[in-house]
């Protein structure tokens, strides 16, 4: 404890009229020396002695307890900061600090940790300072230290400090890097078309003399294999590439690594982008008018990506009515153009209660075939007609449907039911419970006629009267096949007994034909919540069998999966970092990007001392290379320059804490009027000799 004395005063008068009676009393004493008197100095001191008197002066004693000076050390333990040796360039540049702090004796060390965020914000030095001065007393900060590479993301235009503030900076003036950067990427893409994509490689840093001009990009897309080019480094590039898998794409750009590079993890991009169909083309080709075709038709035409092209064979050649050909608003059927031109340009071609008449001839069959062996998509609904001598599966068509006609039409009701293997398909998948469930089974309305099919191959995932296959899937080549042996789907569109998810049902049961990547009956993809990472496999298999996920850093883990549903298969990770995560079940892979490839940590890995440079400067700090050495500390007066070659500054604040306070006058008031008396009669006595 310190004691502190000094004077305070408490005028009985205001100030301005105590000055005013000050100026009236030097005129007086100035009279009295204009005129000679010899106590001009005694009535002077009168004078004085009242004026004192009248600002009432009084001794402040003050008791006080010295407190310590606090310097604030700044760590920045962001991942930039822990490439090469800059970790324990930081760790030894602390101990020295604590170390040297603590030998200049009453200064208190306070440590604050910047680790890296949870989003990626990058480093925020700034934003780390100012929460921990709000908690210090600012009278007591002597200094502020930051160990940093002085990469920092935010900025503090209002920041102040009364210390100042040192930048100690890690890293080696030899350090270089090379990045890559997406420049643009489009959020969605045209399948089968191609899109463009602004890439850019930058080297920063102390570039090797000799390092190649030109590096090695490898790009993939959905984790497929790696294509390789050679490209130029510090220029604007564009890649073109082509989607042709609907649905979220992940493209991956990685660069080889070069000698001596600070880090590879910015040697990376990834972009995710969502592959649409410009338009579906469909052909709905009806036999003959019946209740169902609506139904196809209303479906298809609310579809604002689908064009549709519908013809209804009104008129076949076999019908003989006597009515004049130019009296017929009917137009020719373009069988050539439909189904030997254009039949490429057909995302699925559907026949409606079709049979043969001889307008389409066997080769036109045979090229529909083929059309679906090679990537096409063909459904087929199924009257009467099917089962006759007419059916169109006994012409060269007939190769690729999954069963075969018995000719047995069956005229009852039934209600139709999802196989236990269509529990697990994504086309059937949970259609009971669209629906209230009845004692028998869901509470759909009946349909009331069927063919019956012999299945020969494919998934029958839908039954009907006595279990027999009601609606048939296949995968014919490279395209698609689908059977529905019976044509009353109309009877749920129009509610009959309660209806049935005819809509669902339908609208399934087209997508899956033109390739949707979520009714794949064989899928392993992933979503993503934060860190928080949900793996979803479809299989029609009772068992699935672990997934490898493999990390940005290469480690790899093994996950089992919990079947939550029919053929769907879960499981969950937090995964610890952001990147580029594959999964991999058997012969299926997918890829999830979690955050950027390259976090912003990675974007700037040079050390620098500019973007803290307006701090240092505003209060006079310095900044040093850790590679250099470590700096002295010295204790620098206020307002003085506190850096120098080889040392760092620490301005005291001499803070205190009160503990007593005492006030007592100089003289009591009778005091001060005695001795004004006192020095006004010597003044009368020396004049009046």
């Amino acid at each position: 404890m310190t004691g502190a004395q000094e004077i305070i005063f408490a005028p009985l008068l205001d100030w301005a009229l105590i000055w005013a009676v000050t100026g009236i009393a030097a005129l007086m004493v100035g009279i009295a020396l204009w005129r000679g008197l010899r106590g001009w100095w005694l009535r002077g001191l009168a004078a004085l002695a009242l004026i004192a008197a009248l600002t009432n002066p009084s001794l402040q004693t003050e008791d006080r307890d010295t407190l310590d000076d606090i310097a604030l050390i700044v760590v920045d333990d962001t991942a930039s900061n822990r490439l090469g040796s800059r970790a324990e360039q930081t760790e030894a540049a602390l101990d020295h600090l604590e170390g040297a702090i603590e030998g200049l004796g009453g200064i208190e060390t306070r440590v604050v940790r910047l680790p890296d965020g949870p989003r990626n914000q990058g480093t925020e030095i700034n934003t780390a300072l100012a929460e921990a001065l709000s908690d210090l007393p600012r009278d007591r900060l002597a200094g502020v230290f930051a160990i940093s590479d002085g990469q920092t993301h935010d900025e503090a235009p209002g920041l102040t400090l009364p210390a100042p503030f040192h930048l100690l900076k890690t890293g080696k003036a030899s350090d270089w890097d090379r990045r890559l950067i997406l420049r643009n990427a489009p959020a969605f893409a045209i399948l089968g078309e191609p899109i463009t994509l602004g890439l850019r490689i930058e080297d920063q840093g102390a570039v090797p003399r000799g390092e190649s001009s030109y590096a090695a990009l490898n790009y993939a897309i959905n984790g497929g294999e790696m294509q390789r080019a050679m490209v130029p480094v510090g220029e604007d590039m564009e890649i073109t590439v082509t989607l042709e898998r609907g649905g979220m794409n992940v493209l991956q750009f990685e660069l080889d690594e070069a000698p001596g590079e600070l880090t590879t993890r910015n040697n990376a991009a990834v972009v995710q982008i969502n592959g649409v169909r410009d338009r579906l083309s469909v052909l709905l080709v009806s036999g003959e008018p019946n209740a169902g075709q609506r139904t196809w038709r209303n479906l298809l035409k609310s579809d604002p990506a689908v064009d549709l092209v519908h013809f209804t064979i009104l008129r076949p050649p076999d019908r003989h009515d006597g009515v004049p050909v130019n009296e017929l608003s009917l137009i020719a059927f373009p069988t050539r153009e439909l189904f030997v031109e254009k039949i490429d340009e057909f995302d699925l071609i559907i026949f409606d209660r079709y049979r043969r008449r001889g307008i389409l001839p066997n080769s036109y069959y045979a090229n529909i075939a083929r059309y679906v062996e090679e990537g096409g998509a063909l459904l087929v609904v199924g009257g009467p007609e099917l089962a006759s001598a007419d059916s169109i599966w006994r012409s060269p068509l007939g190769e690729v449907f999954p069963a075969r006609p018995t000719a047995r039409v069956i005229e009852e009701g039934f209600t139709p039911r999802v196989t236990e293997l269509g529990q697990r398909h994504p086309v059937t998948a949970g259609l009971e419970a669209l629906a209230p469930a009845a004692e028998d089974g869901p509470g759909w309305g009946r349909w009331f006629r069927q063919i019956e099919m012999v299945p020969e191959r494919g998934q029958t995932v839908m039954s009907g009267v006595g279990d027999r296959p009601l609606l048939m899937l296949d995968r014919v080549g490279a395209g698609r096949m689908a059977l529905l042996a019976s044509d009353q789907t109309w009877l749920w569109d129009r509610g009959f007994e309660g209806g049935g998810p005819q809509l669902e049902l339908l609208r399934r049961l087209a997508h899956w034909m033109m390739g949707e990547p979520e009714l794949e009956e064989e899928t392993l993809s992933a979503t993503a919540e934060g860190n928080r990472v949900t793996i979803l496999r479809r299989s029609l298999r009772d068992e699935v069998g672990e997934v490898t996920v493999t990390g940005p850093d290469g480690t790899e883990t093994l996950l089992d999966l919990t079947e939550d549903s029919p053929g769907s298969f879960r499981a969950e990770f937090d995964a610890p970092e952001t990147g580029l995560y594959r999964l991999t079940e058997g012969d299926l892979k997918a890829v999830i990007a979690l955050g950027p490839q390259a976090p912003r940590e990675f974007e700037e890995t040079i050390a620098t001392a500019e973007k803290l440079g307006p701090l240092v400067n505003a209060t006079r700090g310095g900044s040093v290379r850790l590679e250099e050495g470590l700096p002295e500390l010295r204790l620098v007066r206020e307002g003085r320059a506190a850096a120098g070659r080889g040392w760092l500054g620490l301005t005291p604040r001499e803070a205190y804490l009160t503990r007593d306070l005492r006030t007592s006058a100089l003289l009591p008031g009778w005091a001060w009027l005695l001795l004004a008396a006192g020095l006004a009669l010597g003044a009368w006595l020396r004049e009046g000799r």
